[in-house]
């Protein structure tokens, strides 16, 4: 038993050795493929990947989406999964399809039989279950205590850190939708990392190991950080949706492949520019053809029409504070976008 963050104490190497074993600019990120394991090469001479240095006994908690596809990953950077809970019988599947040899348990089981334990449950359920695992006496001293919340930080792992455990915030930057390709979409994405700052070689190391590239979020902006993915990406989804209903009723037959090379040249302009992407009727001050807009959705749907104005006002209000829009247009946009 050797010291680790905060006078806990971790089995194997000392974290100053671990973190350097782990260094998060020389580990290797998960390989491509199917399964734990599947598309790697071996090279001569190179280690396989469960003999490289500070390999860790892994649980998960929440057997969800989320966890099998990380558990997976890390498996394939040679740490070993060796428990997970699972509750529900899809639950129970994927833990034999994505983390064969692991054994179902309860929580405290895993927890007590691993070395590194993925808390991989739902935002609101983190707290309780952090609390839970101390209550219920589970021994976690020295244990690495890893949570994919987007919206915490390590705080929330409060009352395990009182108790010895090492806590990490690791948030992958991706949707999972239970397919075989989930493991492999983790190749190449961000991972929003907070830890205590003794820990975060550690937490950027495993980001890597997991094919992942770690991105420092400080503990008190995680809220903002969550918020601003939420907004992009699940709000994305609604407004594709609702243009896509919108072309229906306007009597196109396929509104997502009438839809497809316009979104994907608008995201792609937005990202490579900002908003210097910005085109459309809004951008070339076109009161006239907003005023048009607001009125058909008018008669097609409030809910459509309140959520046009709204964006169509920030838009506008964007537009005008990058200079892209004179302030004499801007101001009979907002005159057609009035309620």
């Amino acid at each position: 038993m050797t010291r680790g963050y905060a006078g806990a104490r971790t089995s194997g190497t000392h974290l100053e050795d671990w973190n350097e074993q782990m260094d998060p600019f020389t580990a290797d990120p998960a390989a491509p493929g199917d399964g734990p394991g599947a598309g790697e090469t071996q090279g001569a001479g190179e280690p396989r990947p469960e003999d490289r240095p500070a390999r860790l006994s892994v649980g998960v908690v929440g057997a969800g989406r989320v966890g099998t596809a990380l558990g997976a990953a890390l498996a394939r950077a040679g740490h070993r999964v060796v428990a997970a809970a699972a509750v529900s019988d899809r639950s129970r599947e994927r833990v034999a399809e994505r983390l064969p040899g692991a054994d179902v348990a309860t929580p405290q089981e895993v927890v007590a039989a691993a070395d590194l334990v993925l808390l991989t449950v739902p935002d609101d359920a983190l707290p309780e279950l952090a609390a839970g695992l101390v209550s219920a006496g589970v021994p976690v001293t020295g244990k690495l205590v890893m949570h994919t919340s987007g919206r915490y930080g390590y705080a929330v792992l409060d009352p395990l850190t009182r108790a010895g455990a090492l806590p990490l915030a690791l948030h992958p930057v991706m949707t999972f939708t239970g397919r075989p390709d989930d493991v492999n979409r983790l190749t190449g994405i961000s991972f929003g990392v907070t830890a205590p700052e003794p820990l975060r070689p550690v937490a950027e190391a495993l980001a890597v190991e997991m094919g992942g590239e770690p991105v420092w979020i400080a503990e008190d902006r995680r809220p903002l950080y969550h918020a601003a993915l939420a907004g992009g990406a699940n709000h994305l989804v609604t407004l594709v949706v609702e243009a896509m209903d919108l072309l229906r009723a306007a009597g196109v037959g396929e509104p997502g492949r009438m839809l497809g090379p316009l979104l994907g040249a608008a995201l792609d302009n937005a990202l490579r520019l900002g908003l210097d992407g910005l085109t459309g009727p809004v951008a070339r001050g076109d009161a006239g053809t907003v005023a048009d807009h607001v009125a058909e959705l008018g008669r097609v749907s409030a809910e459509s029409r309140r959520a046009y104005i709204a964006l169509a006002r920030l838009t506008a209000d964007r537009a005008l504070g990058a200079g892209l829009l004179k302030p004499e247009d801007a101001e009979r946009l907002l005159e057609a976008l009035a309620d």
